[in-house]
């Protein structure tokens, strides 16, 4: 069988192209299509398997290639590469955004750029490998579309979580550590959005925002360190 445009440029060939079709369709579309082809479902099952599938193929790739790092140096490793901005970058340097099949609303609002999707888009192509072929192709792929962070990584050493480090930095200061509350969730089920803060000695210290209620921590973290090095420097 002829391969896809898309097989051609991600270098894969699938047994079964219904599921590489299936990895490309957004939610979006379900509601524009006449109820017998609804049936198939969009991408959301295959990005939920495959969001599993990419975690342990990265877990695994860390362990073996870093045998001198304890384990609270791989997590973190593991959650820079897993995170959804990163995924977004390597799905949009993959091109997926063009094969993404949208509702005509997603389309005009410029769905197929929207980081979301292209991290969902990814995580379900990997759902879809790993049906298809069994875990080791699926592995192979992750380090392979994968290896430029994860080389860049290694290289620079471990990133720093800005959460445990404002925690760290509330310790110095003799107080309780700091708790994120939420404070405004938005947009439909497969693109939220949420707004979140950290409160220090009950204070506002820091707000961020992001698709993941972590990501929004993190980026408040990052906003209250900002301000706490401010307000206790030199």
């Amino acid at each position: 069988m002829k391969p896809t445009a898309l097989e051609e440029k991600l270098g894969l060939r699938f047994r079964d192209k219904g599921l590489l079709d299936l990895a490309m369709v957004h939610p979006s579309l379900m509601n524009e299509l006449p109820p017998v082809h609804q049936a198939a479902g969009s991408y959301e099952r295959l990005e939920f398997l495959g969001d599993a599938v990419l975690g342990l193929a990265v877990t695994l790739q860390l362990f073996t290639e870093c045998p001198q790092l304890p384990e609270g140096e791989l997590t973190k490793l593991r959650s820079s590469l897993v995170r959804g901005t990163n995924l977004a970058n390597v799905a949009s340097r993959l091109g997926l955004g063009q094969y993404l099949k949208l509702g005509r609303g997603e389309e005009a609002t410029g769905g197929r750029d929207r980081a979301s999707n292209l991290e969902a888009a990814l995580e379900a192509l990997v759902g879809a490998l790993f049906l298809d072929q069994g875990f080791d192709p699926a592995r192979e792929f992750v380090v392979k579309v994968l290896e430029e962070e994860t080389g860049g990584l290694l290289a620079d050493g471990v990133p720093d979580d800005p959460k445990s480090r404002l925690q760290e930095v509330a310790q110095g200061m003799g107080k309780a550590p700091p708790f994120y509350r939420l404070i405004q969730e938005g947009g439909p089920d497969h693109s939220k959005s949420f707004q979140m803060e950290a409160v220090l000695d009950g204070q506002v210290i820091g707000r961020g925002q992001g698709k993941r209620k972590l990501d929004a921590e993190r980026e408040a973290a990052r906003e209250a360190l900002r301000g706490l090095e401010v307000s206790t420097g030199p």
